[in-house]
């Protein structure tokens, strides 16, 4: 079987969808299955970039380690509200059986 070439751009463009991916609570299997990659090549490209990224004060997604902490805080308060939206959808349909 032959060896695919894949593009600088390409392959920064894969890892950048898997992040959001991952980010949106979808795995990284399905970007890389929809492009047509393996799935641990998509993970090798992730790990190199990382390892590119360490040290430089940025993560892998250029934010700060401010912006990431703002970032992250937002996120945990959009599944804080989720899961109780969804605590309370399950109490309500639980005394709906009764």
């Amino acid at each position: 079987m032959a060896r695919k070439n894949y593009t600088e751009e390409f392959r920064k463009n894969a890892v950048r969808l898997a992040r959001e991916a991952k980010r949106d609570g979808r795995g990284s299997r399905r970007i890389a299955r929809d492009l047509g990659v393996h799935p641990n090549t998509l993970a090798e490209w992730m790990r190199t970039d990382d390892s590119e990224h360490a040290g430089s004060g940025k993560n892998s997604e250029g934010l700060t380690p401010e912006q990431e902490l703002e970032q992250l805080r937002k996120e945990n308060r959009i599944l804080k509200m989720e899961r109780e939206i969804l605590k309370k959808a399950a109490a309500f349909f639980a005394k709906e059986d009764s």
